[in-house]
């Protein structure tokens, strides 16, 4: 074998060589990233989850709002992605107690008795006002001494949570919003920002976040900011006493 014989036979080694080896690591790190992925959601290759919203109070038949649906479709390519299968299911159908299985709950609390019933027990700290005889109020949040008020179309705010229920439990997620464009936006933003949500807060970490959409009369669930991590007054029970309201 001549030598320039064998500079290309070595050649055509290394290159197939280092191409195994950068496929490898390339399947090493995808495989790493679904693992966390798995994790932060609590969905296990082949184990079940549960969405609930609502039902459309306009249909007769059992349907979800079209902003609802919106997000849960949001959810759905990161549950197929994980392996995993959903169930859809109203909000007013008795369900297990959490923790058996992953969650997610999105809606309005003020009508989302699950989701009530989960605010009640995992986040004492957050009141949500029903609303006079007239309306006026209603879906104001109350955390930590700050009151924040929806100004439809305008300003409205959403909280979007990871809960848990013990070593063991698979965690809860919730989108609780004051209008129905923030549940959509809630869940985007968990959806887009679900890696570094689990590198800040961990793969089995609690969070509560307030987050505030923006103009939703123009933009729709588009323009969301990061008003507060009130994860720690939302978790502790709140004390009787006036609310501020937020600017």
């Amino acid at each position: 074998m001549d030598d320039t014989l064998l500079l290309l036979t070595v050649a055509a080694v290394a290159l197939v060589v280092g191409l195994a080896a950068g496929w490898a690591v390339q399947s090493a790190a995808v495989r790493r990233r679904l693992a966390r992925e798995r994790s932060f959601f609590g969905l296990p290759e082949g184990s079940e989850c549960v969405l609930v919203t609502h039902r459309d109070s306009s249909s007769a038949q059992w349907s979800i709002p079209r902003h609802d649906a919106l997000a849960l479709l949001g959810l759905a390519a990161v549950i197929e992605n994980c392996g995993a299968h959903p169930e859809v299911a109203p909000h007013d159908t008795g369900l297990q107690g959490f923790g058996a299985r992953t969650e997610f709950c999105v809606g309005d609390p003020t009508a989302h008795r699950r989701l009530a019933a989960h605010l009640a027990s995992l986040l004492p700290g957050v009141a949500v006002h029903p609303g006079d005889e007239s309306g006026t109020g209603r879906g104001t949040f109350a955390i930590g001494g700050s009151s924040y008020r929806v100004e439809p179309g305008a300003v409205e705010y959403v909280l979007l949570a990871r809960l848990t229920a013990g070593e063991a439990g698979r965690p809860v997620f919730l989108a609780a919003g004051q209008r129905p464009v923030t549940h959509r936006a809630a869940v985007r933003h968990l959806v887009r920002n679900r890696a570094r949500l689990a590198r800040k807060h961990g793969a089995d970490g609690q969070f509560c976040l307030l987050l505030k959409v923006v103009n939703s009369q123009a933009y729709g669930p588009d323009v969301v900011e990061l008003v507060a991590d009130v994860t720690k007054a939302a978790t502790t029970a709140a004390e009787s006493k006036g609310h501020r309201a937020a600017s």
